[in-house]
């Protein structure tokens, strides 16, 4: 399959290691021929990584490698019966993108883009063939994160979604469906594991050390400062900003002033040296994990406002319980599903904390999903 790919950056690179793994004609291009290049080395050193390590047979990187070709124009990607596109989240860029690929691709090829929170159907205005257009949302690193998000705009075929989930699992990603929702599943629902944690730390409730250990007690690999340290204040900060502005700037998405403080000073996490922590030398800056009452605490007020995001999104028909689960496991492993964690603790126990947080806040950011109430009065659960 020939497969092209807009954006050499970290996201289009992984996804080109993983369609040239797949057996795929890989066409990368970008406007900057550096990027490109770098990324063809990135490419071919990871590929003989794989093979030294025995992961890939002898032989088989030089057979990966030699299906990659840089591209010198984007007009150049006409071929290609599956296009990607892979640019930095911005609308009205992607949006130029697009449409030369919609002007320039055959009748039969599909044209993705790998936005994580863009509303696809806005961004499909930019074809005259809206049918073909969808949403792809793979997760850093593409390489080894299973997960993809498909996301059909208003307008996309059955056969587009379909064909596109046929490829996928091809290449051994585990897809999931959601409606073109802001955030769709997995930036949506983990919104409240940075905004409520910031939230807790604000309020002075408890540091960043007893924050994070507190998750990694509960079998998280990292708490949310060291996630957000890890993806960039910057870009989580955008990310959450996005998801409040497409709500209509409802209240519970709203950003934290400490975390855009903390871009604007450039404290923007690993990429700048100093986040919530210091990366700075050989120091050694991070959190052990946290058993007490207190982090036992914190924790469980966070997951609360997970599980309620998630009873929501699937109140809403976002996506399917299975989806939800698989999503948010594999997109940002979570030790457990969300519900399958909510009807573990109890469904009416977990209405009954989140009804005494809006209590005492009286805030919109605490109210109970419509559907954990109604599960609640029905004694039933999720998955029983």
């Amino acid at each position: 399959m020939n497969v092209g790919i807009v954006g050499a950056g970290t996201m289009g690179t992984g996804i080109a290691q993983v369609a040239l793994m797949a057996g795929c004609e890989v066409h990368l291009y970008d406007e900057n021929e550096d990027s490109q290049i770098n990324a063809r080395d990135l490419i071919l050193a990871r590929l003989n990584r794989l093979e030294e390590k025995g992961k890939i047979g002898e032989g088989t990187a030089k057979r990966y490698f030699g299906n990659l070709y840089l591209i010198d124009h984007l007009h150049d990607l006409t071929g290609a019966g599956f296009l990607i596109e892979a640019i930095i989240e911005n609308r009205e860029a992607k949006m130029q993108v697009i449409k030369v690929l919609d002007q320039r691709a055959g009748g039969d090829s599909i044209i993705a883009t790998n936005t994580s929170s863009l509303s696809i159907s806005e961004l499909s205005k930019a074809c005259r063939n809206q049918e073909r257009f969808l949403g792809i949302h793979f997760f850093n690193p593409a390489s080894l994160m299973k997960l993809v998000e498909i996301v059909p705009g208003f307008k996309t075929s059955d056969f587009v979604v379909g064909k596109s989930q046929e490829i996928l699992d091809s290449w051994g990603k585990t897809t999931v469906i959601a409606k073109d929702y802001p955030g769709f599943i997995v930036n949506r629902i983990a919104r409240p594991f940075y905004n409520e944690a910031l939230r807790i730390l604000e309020e002075g409730i408890a540091d960043i050390y007893t924050i994070d250990g507190a998750f990694l007690q509960e079998g998280f690999k990292m708490g949310p400062f060291q996630l957000m340290d890890l993806i960039g204040n910057d870009i989580n900060y955008q990310v959450n900003e996005t998801v409040w502005q497409a709500t209509g700037f409802e209240s519970r998405y709203r950003p934290s002033q400490l975390q855009k403080n903390m871009m604007i000073t450039n404290q923007l996490g690993r990429k700048t040296g100093k986040g919530f922590y210091d990366y700075a030398g050989d120091k050694s800056d991070s959190p052990a994990r946290d058993n007490s009452e207190l982090g036992r605490r914190v924790f469980k007020r966070v997951l609360l406002m997970l599980i309620n995001e998630a009873a929501d999104l699937l109140y809403r028909g976002v996506a399917s319980k299975e989806h939800i689960e698989l999503a948010m496991t594999l997109g940002v492993n979570y030790p457990k599903g969300l519900l399958t964690w909510a009807d573990e603790i109890g469904v009416d126990e977990c209405v009954a904390s989140i009804d005494k947080l809006f209590e005492h806040y009286h805030e919109e950011r605490y109210r109970c999903s419509p559907l954990l109430r109604d599960l609640a009065n029905q004694q039933k659960g999720f998955f029983t």
